[in-house]
């Protein structure tokens, strides 16, 4: 009776698992195909029209515009539709925390304060489900980076079509995450109320620990001891500029102070991440060439006397200053909502950005902030074939209806939990169930 009992949990917790696996990933292409007469956002701020793309082992072959443009292999007749780069979401917690109210699956904010030496690969899980709610949307490609601490760890940047993280891999550890100290500390009442918000009066002092850690990782990269040291190890890559470092910070004078103490410790590959006051100090991010991952634009203004609307202009003012802008989306429901990171950029176009310009946050502006530019962010000859087919504006809600995806030539599934459930029950209906 005793393995009776053990045989049937094995096999109730066999399908519960093959339940709530995601669908088999996509093989490696095989075949060229074409993608004939659709519209073709390049996201560098391109468009050509009538286009016709030929893919061959995850490239594109080629990429011309007019009806009699060379094809091979298996067309795809795109004409009347959209062709666009798959979408980037920098700074997300994506396959490392499924369900919040469950601690065990939570994986992206480890104890302790400093510690570089976090990898938040090699905890990314492939088949959460909530990344295969992205792909529908158009998000192809995130960053995943880990919270907590005062440095958190290193990110790394996947594709989101996978086996493992092994295979979903694009770019291992490519910076490490400091959430620099915050200069005001606010005060809570029930219900999460603001009652006062104040200076931060260890804020000196929080900055100059970070400072001597960071000191120390220096010292250590010139004078490795044998006795090795795991988080100051971890640490050099910054100083060797083989890491960027990226600054979670909000507000006028931490963004200064930032920049200011960072570059005087010989960092240069700094990203200002967050960063809803940069605008106050647009002069100093452009002389020091620093780029912005800027907080989503669809979030309240920081503090009480601020326009109803600057989350929802920044990005444009930055830039049309010459900032190179990316979007990110952290914060409440953060992989959730990731899957709206186009409509993020689309409230842009409503603020003095055009449909193409506002494409770059999300595509081509993020390549470059997160140094993969030369192979994924835009639709040019001789990079990776990631990308899709919408059947109209993928910036807006009612046109963002993607009818192919792709990531490096592979036809992806745009199945997922929320679809099967749309198919069943319109199924139901459409037999007169009521």
């Amino acid at each position: 009776m005793k393995n009776l009992y053990l045989t049937l949990s094995l096999i109730l917790f066999m399908g519960s698992f093959q339940a709530i696996g995601q669908q088999t990933p996509a093989p490696a292409q095989t075949e060229t195909f074409s993608i004939v007469g659709a519209t073709v956002h390049t996201g560098n701020g391109q468009v050509i029209e009538n286009a016709s793309l030929i893919i061959e082992n995850g490239l594109i072959k080629e990429m011309n515009e007019g009806s009699q443009s060379n094809r091979e292999g298996t067309i795809i007749d795109a004409k009347g539709k959209h062709v666009y780069p798959g979408f980037i979401i920098p700074n997300s917690t994506l396959g490392l925390g499924e369900i919040d109210a469950v601690k065990a699956t939570r994986d992206f904010d480890e104890l302790g304060t400093m510690l570089p030496h976090i990898r938040s690969l090699i905890a990314y899980n492939a088949e959460s489900k909530v990344i295969e709610s992205l792909r529908p949307n158009g998000v192809l490609i995130a960053q995943i980076s880990p919270r907590g601490g005062r440095i958190s760890g290193t990110s790394s940047i996947v594709q989101l079509d996978a086996w493992n993280w092994e295979d979903a891999a694009i770019k291992a550890d490519d910076g490490i995450h400091i959430n620099w100290p915050k200069t005001y500390q606010s005060k809570y009442k029930s219900f999460g109320q603001i009652v006062i918000s104040e200076p931060n009066k260890e804020y000196s002092q929080e900055v100059e620990s970070l400072k001597q850690f960071l000191r120390e990782s220096k010292s250590y990269q010139k004078n490795k001891s044998t006795k090795k040291n795991l988080p100051f190890d971890a640490a050099t890559g910054i100083f060797s500029e083989d890491l960027k470092v990226y600054v979670h910070v909000q507000r006028q004078k931490g963004i200064i102070d930032a920049i200011t103490e960072l570059k005087s410790l010989g960092l240069n590959q700094i990203v200002l991440v967050g960063a809803a006051e940069a605008y106050k100090v647009m002069e100093l991010i452009k002389e020091e060439n620093i780029a912005v991952l800027l907080r989503r634009t669809q979030s309240l203004p920081l503090n009480e006397d601020d326009d109803y609307d600057l989350p929802y202009k920044t990005a444009t003012t930055l830039f049309q200053n010459g900032i190179l802008v990316g979007l990110e989306n952290s914060g409440g429901m953060e992989r959730m909502n990731s899957r709206n990171l186009p409509f993020y950029a689309g409230m842009t176009t409503g603020y003095g950005l055009n449909f193409e310009q506002a494409l770059q946050l999300i595509t081509f502006n993020t390549a470059q902030i997160l140094g993969i530019d030369k192979k994924y962010g835009s639709l040019e000859k001789g990079k990776s074939a990631t990308l899709f087919i919408s059947d109209g504006n993928a910036l807006e809600m009612k046109g963002n209806i993607i009818y192919k995806a792709f990531i490096d030539g592979r036809e992806i599934s745009l199945k997922t939990h929320q679809t099967e459930l749309w198919e069943r029950y319109m199924n139901k209906y459409s037999q007169g169930d009521k």
